[in-house]
């Protein structure tokens, strides 16, 4: 008899914070549908391969399904959740993690950048909340949907204003959602990281570096000097929250942004 706690659909986790998610609840005993874009398939199959070489803590294969898509087309939110259902049985727990940052003065900002970035920090969380929630109330055994702010969604930085407004948005989305899916025992929740060494706060340096011309010494200093920690957050961090959001234990919290930023912002 299986031990595993359930099915979690982790979008984004082809690298950095969505990759430590998928791992760490393998590890909890989730069985894992992936998601990440096309074009990042090959990390998304050797992230596969890594999970089906792992046993849950309580000794339980851990089956995997890879189903790639944009998370800004919603017809495309609805085929990975279609797939993942159809593979693993069902969905208990959502993380969405695919998320892209921009950082430019916000007087140099497109018209199509500033949609580009909504549409996948903004309209991707609302797909994925929708087509999660829709198949957890079908299920009608309750669930965890978890979506990813950020510290930018709890303060505006300089050169990070869409980005930032894109996940003020996020945390407003996740307390209308909890407020709706509560009665249903489906808790709504999301996570905002501060500085964590991934590819995508690697990308956002160099952009800050050609915006002021500060060396890349200067830039990393300037970020962990700004947290109570002084140093750097690893997405594993990040991950362990996530992990208890997304178990039994949170069943009493919803509605909530958890700050995960070694004492940046206090709230």
């Amino acid at each position: 008899m299986s031990a595993t706690k359930g099915v979690a659909l982790v979008t984004g986790c082809a690298q950095g914070i969505g990759r430590a998610i998928a791992l760490r609840l393998a590890s909890d005993g989730f069985h894992l549908g992936l998601c990440d874009l096309p074009a990042k398939r090959e990390a998304v199959e050797e992230l596969s391969l890594e999970i089906s070489r792992t046993r849950s803590h309580a000794g339980s294969d851990i089956r995997t399904c890879i189903s790639l898509g944009d998370v800004s087309a919603e017809h495309e939110v609805q085929n990975v959740v279609g797939s993942v259902v159809e593979s693993l049985g069902g969905v208990n727990v959502l993380v969405n993690s695919a998320g892209i940052a921009h950082d430019k003065p916000f007087h140099e900002i497109t018209e199509q950048e500033f949609d580009r970035v909504f549409a996948v920090n903004t309209k991707g969380t609302f797909f994925c909340y929708k087509h999660a929630a829709q198949r957890m109330l079908k299920q009608g055994s309750g669930g965890r949907i978890i979506g990813i702010s950020s510290i930018a969604g709890k303060r505006g930085f300089a050169l990070a204003s869409t980005y930032s407004a894109s996940k003020f948005a996020v945390r407003g989305l996740t307390q209308s959602v909890a407020a709706e899916l509560g009665s249903h025992g489906i808790t709504v929740n999301t996570v905002a990281p501060g500085t964590i060494d991934t590819p995508l706060m690697r990308e956002s340096i160099e952009e800050s570096m050609r915006v002021t011309g500060n060396d890349e010494g200067l830039v990393k200093s300037l970020s962990t000097h700004s947290s109570a920690l002084g140093c750097l957050g690893k997405p594993s961090d990040v991950a362990g929250l996530v992990s208890y959001l997304a178990s039994a234990e949170s069943r009493f919290i919803t509605g909530q942004t958890f700050v995960v930023d070694g004492g940046t912002v206090f709230d």
